[in-house]
């Protein structure tokens, strides 16, 4: 069977662990692969790989270390089918979907590639008599970045194409659940001209985990997982001297006004509810219903757009399906016991996905679109996030309800409004406590040359990832004020016919 093993130093290094993770076909239930859990001594070898890089890759100026990010951009571009297959081979979601997330990975990587002009720092001339003032932004050294298992390719590169354009070097630490991505992504960057120890992949578990959060050679660490889990990397890495950014869990709601466009709004909730089976740290689980008139409406909206979906293996011949599977057969049973509790806490449970099953596919962790109507905030079901196709339907008498409901929960990820009225909109956008908002769109991810994060328990750390918080992450400034004594002016002797960029 093959293993998956680490990358480190600019090739594939065999690990010695002994310690082994299936990972498996989410479709099927089929283990395809298994990859190494590698040791603290292992984990400690590819930051000693990054270290050794750091100063000559540092010191390469930021236009050619664009050079390498527009090369690297053209082979993601050259082989996405191949990454998407990987994708959707691991993850379970469908290849389109897949296809989307490569490519919002490689749009990071385009704001990357502008990384001459996002580096430059800032001057001042004359601050004082003959005194000038100028900032440099330099790199950190060693970062780490540590990723979630459902976005295996777009999660990595909302971290490391900004950490390597601005002269860092990384070590990626993949989720073990589909870790191919990490060492076809490696592959890719050696390939487009990038030196031997700037990125290195460790795969592992916390055992990986704990040597990155804790060697004194890491200088950074990007993290993207559930807030439990956040907020010990961000505690651990704090403590022991490191920048962090921890993005946690988040639990999405949308509030549905009674002027929205029923069918527009319908459409965009069921891509945000159910696509890639619900595993999206932007997915929206609640629907805040302003009125049973239009709770109503939207649940029969949503049963019947249900009713139409397909739902299968992320690849097949012919037409697509809608939705895949989850990753795992242990996470598939957290679903279903989510669903149990929120039929007994109360909650009225309209269409169940627990015994959804699929010809040919038996073994796969399909769970089918479940919607609940009547969800109250005391509920399991609401206050968790359950990372699963289940949407839940609360009943608000009033906008001011939805607001207050949505503003009190602990997390503050992303959030959405649907109206047509553009003073709602507008007050909803400015008071709603959330870090993403969508007006009339349901999952509001912003662009690569925004910078992506959340509020409140969906978040640790000041500086989001990609944009300009995620240049400012990677960089720490240095402000230079001179004064230089008058002297003779030296007559130059010899002539040169070079650009001196080119020296």
């Amino acid at each position: 069977m093959e293993t998956i093993q680490n990358f480190i130093n600019g090739q594939c290094s065999e690990s010695h662990s002994q310690r082994f993770a299936p990972v498996f076909n989410p479709a099927t239930g089929e283990q395809t692969r298994q990859v190494v859990l590698s040791s603290a001594a292992e984990t400690a070898e590819a930051i000693t790989a990054a270290h050794h890089a750091f100063p000559a890759w540092a010191k390469t100026s930021p236009l050619r270390r664009a050079r390498v990010m527009f090369k690297f951009k053209a082979l993601l571009e050259a082989n996405m089918d191949k990454l998407a297959r990987l994708i959707s081979n691991e993850h379970g979601k469908v290849y389109s979907d897949a296809i989307g997330e490569v490519t919002r990975g490689l749009e990071v990587v385009e704001f990357a590639c502008g990384i001459p002009h996002l580096q430059k720092g800032e001057h001042s001339a004359n601050v004082g008599g003959g005194v000038d003032s100028h900032s440099l932004m330099q790199p950190l050294g060693v970062c780490a970045g540590i990723t979630p298992f459902n976005f295996p390719a777009m999660v990595p590169m909302w971290m490391f194409p900004i950490a390597l354009a601005t002269g860092n070097t990384f070590v990626l630490k993949p989720s073990e659940k589909d870790p191919s991505l990490g060492i076809a992504l490696a592959e890719l960057l050696k390939e487009a001209g990038l030196p031997d120890g700037v990125f290195n992949v460790v795969n592992g578990d916390k055992e990986a985990v704990d040597v990155l959060l804790t060697d004194h050679r890491v200088q950074a660490v990007s993290f993207v997982g559930s807030t439990p889990i956040a907020e010990y990397i961000y505690s651990t890495a704090s403590a022991h001297g490191k920048r962090c950014q921890a993005l946690g869990g988040a639990k999405n709601h949308c509030i549905l006004m009674p002027d929205a466009d029923l069918d527009m709004a319908t459409n965009a909730i069921m891509g945000a509810a159910y696509g890639a089976a619900g595993e999206r740290c932007m997915a929206l689980s609640v629907v805040v219903a302003v009125g049973d008139e239009t709770a109503d409406a939207i649940i029969d909206k949503v049963t019947e757009q249900i009713g139409k979906m397909h739902i299968g293996p992320g690849i097949v011949d012919g037409r697509e399906n809608d939705m895949g599977p989850v990753i795992s057969a242990a996470h598939k049973a957290k679903i279903c016991d989510y669903i149990q509790s929120g039929k007994e806490q109360g909650a009225s449970l309209l269409i169940d996905g627990r015994d959804f099953r699929i010809e040919g596919h038996e073994n796969g962790y399909f769970v089918g679109p479940t919607l609940f109507d009547n969800v109250s905030p005391e509920m399991t079901i609401y206050k968790e996030e359950i990372f699963g196709p289940v949407l839940s339907v609360v009943r608000v008498p009033d906008y001011q309800t939805g607001l207050d409901l949505i503003n009190r929960h602990e997390y503050g990820n992303g959030t959405a409004i649907f109206t047509r009225d553009g003073e709602t909109a507008r007050q909803f956008s400015e008071d709603v406590l959330a870090g993403m908002v969508g007006i009339n769109v349901p999952i509001p991810v912003p662009m690569a040359f925004h910078s992506f994060g959340g509020w409140k328990r969906s978040i640790f750390g000041p500086l989001n990832v990609h944009g300009n918080d995620g240049v400012r992450f990677y960089t720490r400034m240095k402000t230079v004020t001179s004064r230089w004594p008058a002297s003779v002016r030296l007559e130059q002797h010899t002539s040169s016919f070079v650009m001196p960029t080119m020296e």
